[in-house]
């Protein structure tokens, strides 16, 4: 499929290598991609680095057309719709409302998915190991992420009582996490205390609001919140917020701790459906993927920032960060 040759004349005088390289096919991908923050931008690299590993190299055999919505969800309607109307030959969408968008502007192109918390309840396949349709890809939800992580606030401050969690209700990705975390902390015999926002503007606001209603912060796999995450980091210093995050790039960017795993590895195996499809395989006849490894992350210049007495019982067996 990728290949087209045609034959060299006898009186010729190109080499078959090339003829092979004038005639090679170059694939077009789209990536539609909601906000840019390092977990999001992480999966896209991993994306990029599975095709390349494949043989499949940007300003030779491929052609790559990045978009991303800046948390726009207007913009986010309008690079779905420019996407197919360009006839890629697949669509990479990064983030629950970019795949929601291109999955509703068309049924006939291949769609990959990656950083998906629900894929199911979103609407986006029919079943996860059966996705159906045109479309399939990578969740990032590990069943034991967010129990690990309430569990490890439980143990790390024994004496935290209301837990803030700050979220986009906007956002589905975020609603799910939400409900998962304040079971677990109802399991954890921990209070929950909400914050919902609509924008990236209102997270520092937002974060300012926690101060003295809870003890420790709980940054949820939010897009909205996690582009603006500094200004959580801020306050969380500025007040001795032990601040603990859904994913563990947020813990390299400054916030205490997580159970974690690898974007770029996410993106990496969301990569290697792309070269299974590129290569005749149909959407629908791969199952979707998650990630395998779970990693506690720790950072121990935020634990200096924010407050906390790092142990040997925390660090045993954590990536540390931030040294």
């Amino acid at each position: 499929m990728l290949m087209l040759l045609t034959a060299c004349g006898a009186g010729s005088k190109e080499t078959s290598g090339e003829a092979k390289e004038k005639n090679e096919k170059v694939v077009k991908i789209g990536i539609s991609q909601i906000v840019e923050h390092p977990s999001l931008d992480a999966a896209r690299e991993g994306f990029i680095a599975a095709l390349k590993d494949a043989g499949y190299v940007e300003g030779k055999n491929l052609k790559l057309d990045y978009q991303n919505a800046q948390g726009d969800m207007n913009n986010n309607m309008s690079i779905a719709k420019n996407l197919v109307a360009d006839k890629d030959d697949l669509i990479l969408a990064i983030a629950t409302p970019s795949a929601q968008a291109v999955v509703n502007a068309t049924k006939d192109i291949p769609i990959l998915f990656t950083a998906i918390t629900d894929p199911v309840g979103a609407q986006l396949v029919q079943s996860l190991d059966k996705p159906g349709g045109n479309v399939t890809g990578t969740s990032d939800t590990h069943p034991e992420a967010i129990k690990n992580t309430i569990e490890a606030i439980k143990k790390f401050i024994p004496n935290a009582k209301k837990v803030g969690i700050i979220y986009n209700n906007g956002e589905p990705n975020s609603v799910v996490n939400v409900k998962n975390a304040k079971s677990a902390l109802e399991a954890a015999g921990l209070e929950t205390v909400e914050t919902t926002i609509t924008a990236s503007s209102e997270v520092k606001q937002a974060a300012e609001s926690m101060v003295g209603r809870a003890d420790v912060l709980y940054i949820p796999k939010d897009n909205t919140v996690v582009a603006a995450l500094e200004s959580v980091i801020k306050v969380a210093n500025d007040k001795n917020i032990p601040t603990f995050v859904g994913e563990g790039d947020s813990v390299k960017r400054g916030t205490f701790a997580s159970y974690g795993f690898d974007y770029h590895d996410l993106g990496y195996t969301t990569g290697k459906m792309a070269v299974e499809i590129l290569k005749g395989k149909k959407p629908s006849e791969i199952p979707v993927g998650f990630p395998e490894n779970l990693q506690l992350y720790i950072n121990k210049k935020a634990a200096q920032e924010e407050g906390i007495t790092l142990t040997e019982e925390m660090l045993k067996n954590a990536k540390v960060v931030g040294e």
